[in-house]
C-alpha cells in the first residue's frame, strides 16, 4: 500500500490547513494588511508546504529506495527523485 494512501487522512488534513493559510494571506492583502503581517502569512504558508514536502519524500523515499526495490528500479527512482528535488529547490 502506498504510503500516501496509508497517511491519506493526515496528508489531507495538512491540505486543508495549508488552504486556510493561503486563504488568510489573500485576505491579508485584499484588506491592505501591513507588509510584515504579509511576510507572516507567506512564511507560515511556505513552512506548511515545505513540511508536508517533507512528510511526503520520507515516505516516498523509504517506500521506493528500500532494500526491497530491484537495482533496476531503485536507480530508476533516485533519477526521478533528483529532478523532482531540482524543480522544487529552484
Amino acid at each position: 500500500m502506498s504510503h500516501t494512501i496509508a497517511n491519506k487522512e493526515k496528508l489531507l488534513l495538512r491540505v486543508k490547513k495549508i488552504k486556510g493559510q493561503l486563504s488568510s494571506l489573500e485576505k491579508a492583502l485584499e484588506d491592505e494588511k501591513e507588509c510584515f503581517k504579509i511576510l507572516q502569512q507567506i512564511s507560515a504558508a511556505r513552512g506548511a508546504i515545505h513540511s508536508l514536502m517533507s512528510e511526503v519524500l520520507d515516505g516516498h523515499i523509504k517506500e521506493h529506495l528500500g532494500n526491497h526495490v530491484s537495482e533496476a528500479d531503485r536507480e530508476k527512482e533516485i533519477l526521478n527523485l533528483a529532478s523532482l528535488l531540482k524543480t522544487y529547490l529552484r
